[in-house]
């Protein structure tokens, strides 16, 4: 399998080439365009239960796996917000991601469900973290650009809720307050997510929530009879 991305960091576009009788699970909604022999097959991955911790971790309950035929094929994907892809390559260290940020893995990778408790619901919905573990490429996008940061062992860093991507799983992580409670609900800011290294950070520059709480007061509002 060959990943190419295209017309990145805004409108990024993967295409995957994929090699005879080569497979590839993707989330439903992110497939743009295949050519002539790619097959698709619609699936509970992990049966009843897989798909209820997906739709937990705020994935799709169903996925979907595009096959090639004897001489192989291409498929392009691209996520639904503006922004950009990337390509995480699994090893012995599993990811962790934001809810909504998977797009597509080889067929090694696996997906799991960790839900964060408490503190990923006050936190924020996208603390609900989706664990992928295995061998092979995984395709996650964000909103906005991507921006990276290696964390040393001990090291502490501090990120808004709505702008983590994904974390490597040797880094531990708390929500807390961004200061006492009225900063927490005057400064805009809420809740912030405190990691602790090592590991590898994705951040993502823009953030659903505060784009959000930018559109709605300006929507029209239907007025009473």
């Amino acid at each position: 399998m060959r990943i190419e991305l295209k017309h990145q960091p805004a409108f990024a576009l993967a295409v995957v080439h994929l090699d005879p009788r080569e497979g590839i699970r993707v989330e439903p909604g992110a497939m743009v365009s295949y050519s002539d022999g790619v097959a698709i097959e619609t699936k509970a991955e992990g049966g009843l239960l897989g798909g209820l911790k997906r739709m937990v971790g705020g994935e799709s309950f169903f996925q979907n796996v595009y096959h090639a035929d004897d001489q192989g094929g291409e498929i392009t994907l691209a996520p639904t917000l503006p922004g950009d892809l990337v390509v995480l390559e699994l090893g012995n260290e599993p990811l962790l991601l934001q809810s909504g940020a998977y797009v597509a893995s080889e067929m090694g990778v696996t997906l799991d469900t960790q839900w964060g408790g408490a503190r990923g619901f006050f936190g924020s919905g996208s603390l609900i973290l989706l664990r992928v573990s295995g061998q092979g490429r995984v395709i996650a996008s964000c909103y906005g650009a991507i921006e990276e940061r290696v964390l040393g062992p001990g090291q502490r860093y501090t990120i808004d809720t709505g702008h983590i991507v994904a974390f490597e799983s040797s880094i531990s992580f708390q929500v807390r307050r961004v200061g006492n409670w009225k900063s927490t609900f005057l400064s805009g800011e809420g809740l912030v997510c405190e990691l602790t290294g090592p590991g590898r950070v994705l951040l993502q520059t823009r953030s659903e929530e505060a784009f959000l709480g930018w559109l709605i007061p300006k929507l029209p509002r239907q007025k009473s009879s």
